[in-house]
């Protein structure tokens, strides 16, 4: 009984880790890299210098968040294989994604930040932002994706078919 609860409070949790991400996300695509990468390299400005912004704290913060909350939540959630199938479903997707990043988005958002001292134009500067930013809105696509069996998750009860059955009050007396 303890574990359901635990196990429930922690699928809460990483739902709302997960909802802030997608807020960052949101935020980043509609807000943000339209301005910063609009016109690499004079609008690297944006995230340069003295008063540049600097999203690397929320990312570094949110991402550990829910990674943590992903493994306790799959293992207060493990007896349960409905819900065992769903989080490791969005962790499964959320794994790939964090790969990709590392891989591709990550290095090209430093060379977008030290385009000025590139020597590419701005012609090839924008081919290259249009580029990633297509494959960002995908990425933050597949996220919003990924989203979805976790809140699918919190409609399977804890434990297995029969547990629930054995618990369950009569419907009639």
């Amino acid at each position: 009984m303890m574990t359901s609860r635990l196990g429930t409070y922690a699928l809460f949790l990483t739902i709302i880790l997960w909802g802030t991400l997608l807020g960052g996300i949101a935020y980043s695509h509609v807000v943000y890299f339209p301005v910063y990468l609009s016109a690499l390299p004079d609008s690297a400005v944006v995230v340069n210098g003295k008063y540049g912004l600097n999203e690397v704290p929320f990312w570094v913060t949110i991402h550990p968040l829910l990674i943590l909350s992903l493994i306790i939540t799959l293992a207060l959630n493990w007896k349960s294989r409905p819900r065992r199938k769903l989080v490791l479903l969005s962790f499964a997707i959320y794994f790939v994604v964090l790969v990709v990043s590392q891989i591709y988005f990550i290095p090209e958002l430093v060379a977008f930040k030290n385009s000025p001292e590139s020597g590419l134009s701005p012609t090839q500067w924008l081919a290259r932002t249009q580029r990633w930013q297509t494959f960002s809105w995908l990425r933050g696509a597949i996220c919003y994706a990924a989203f979805v069996p976790l809140l699918h998750a919190l409609t399977k009860p804890f434990g297995s078919p029969k547990e629930t059955e054995t618990t369950a009050a009569p419907l009639s007396a």
